[in-house]
Order: C-alpha cells, then sequence, then structure tokens
C-alpha cells in the first residue's frame, strides 16, 4: 500500500485532534479509502496498526458503514436513492434503466470497470427525487425516461457539459447571490 505525502500529512493532523486515537479511526478510513478507492486487508492491517488498534476494529468499521468499502467502485460510480419519497417518485425504476443502460448490476462494478451502480439509502434531498448521485454530483427528479438520456449523456461522456443536465452542485455555484439590501431605520 502506497499513500501520498499529503495523505500521510493529513493522517498525521487528524490523530491528535481526537482524545483517543481510536477515535480518529473513520477518518483515517475516510481519507485512506478517498485515495486508494476502498479498504483492503492490507490497508486495514496499517490503519489499525498506526491507531494501536487490531485489524478486526477496523474490519468491523468497513463492513457495518455502507460508505466504506473492501473493493473499488467503478470509474464513475453511480448511486440511486430507494429511500420512501424517492421509492413513491419512482426511484426503482430509475436504477433499474440505468443497470440495462450501463450495462451493470446494481451492487457491481461493470467488467471493464468504468461503470459501478449503488442503490442507497437516503442522498438528503428528499423533496426532489428521485435522486442520482454520479460520483459526487447530485442529480434531481430523475424518473425511468430521465435516467435513460442521464445514462445516454454518461456513455458519451457528455453529462458534464450538457445543458440539459445541471447538478444540484453546480446549480448552486452558477446562481446568482442575492443580498437583500436593509434601509437604515428612521430615528425620531
Amino acid at each position: 500500500m502506497q499513500l501520498t505525502k499529503e495523505t500521510l500529512r493529513k493522517i498525521e493532523e487528524v490523530i491528535p485532534r481526537y482524545p483517543e486515537k481510536r477515535s480518529a479511526a473513520l477518518m483515517v478510513i475516510h481519507l485512506v479509502q478517498d485515495e486508494l478507492g476502498s479498504i483492503s486487508n492490507e490497508t486495514c492491517v496499517w490503519i489499525a496498526e498506526k491507531l494501536d488498534l487490531q485489524p478486526i476494529n477496523i474490519q468491523e468499521l468497513i463492513t457495518f458503514y455502507p460508505m466504506l468499502r473492501q473493493t473499488p467502485w467503478g470509474k464513475t460510480h453511480v448511486r440511486v436513492c430507494r429511500t420512501l419519497p424517492c421509492a413513491l417518485r419512482g426511484s426503482y425504476a430509475t436504477c433499474q434503466k440505468l443497470e440495462s443502460k450501463l450495462g451493470v448490476k446494481e451492487g457491481h462494478v461493470r467488467d471493464d470497470g468504468e461503470y459501478s451502480l449503488e442503490f442507497m439509502e437516503c442522498l438528503a434531498d428528499c423533496g426532489e427525487g428521485p435522486v442520482v448521485m454520479v460520483d459526487e454530483e447530485t442529480y434531481e427528479n430523475i424518473d425511468e425516461k430521465e435516467a435513460e438520456k442521464l445514462a445516454d449523456l454518461l456513455l458519451k461522456d457528455k453529462l458534464e457539459k450538457s445543458t440539459e443536465f445541471t447538478s444540484y452542485e453546480d446549480a448552486l455555484v452558477s446562481a446568482p447571490v442575492k443580498i437583500r439590501k436593509i434601509s437604515p431605520r428612521k430615528r425620531k
């Protein structure tokens, strides 16, 4: 296992922020997974040694939390919300359409490693479901029909430049900031 100097520096900075080394476990796991894509057995042992723990302590965390993984996702990772508000608006059909268009079964990585698909709990945008995340970009109101268009753009590597789909994050950055001017109170 080889981590960049930057990740090693971040790990060294984060550990002392906690009252006990073991308390930094999730943060260290996230830092390592962000760089390597997953936490292998070898990596699990390294993290445990770094925090004066047993490898089983790290393994317990990795197998408990769904955002932690032992095998890497695809180059492009697609997540579909399955929580009740999104499910009621069609997220099951959305996920099935993405499975067929992207050629990857939910919970798996496509054979060529390009795409992975995850049907997961709440993506924290319940009022705009079905919600789909492509890597770290959130797309709202992606029903089965929209999922087909989104998948076509993904396959052509044109989603990022699309005017048809704007991620929640991009909309926040491009939206004009409204500043409310408050007039001073009149003195009597």
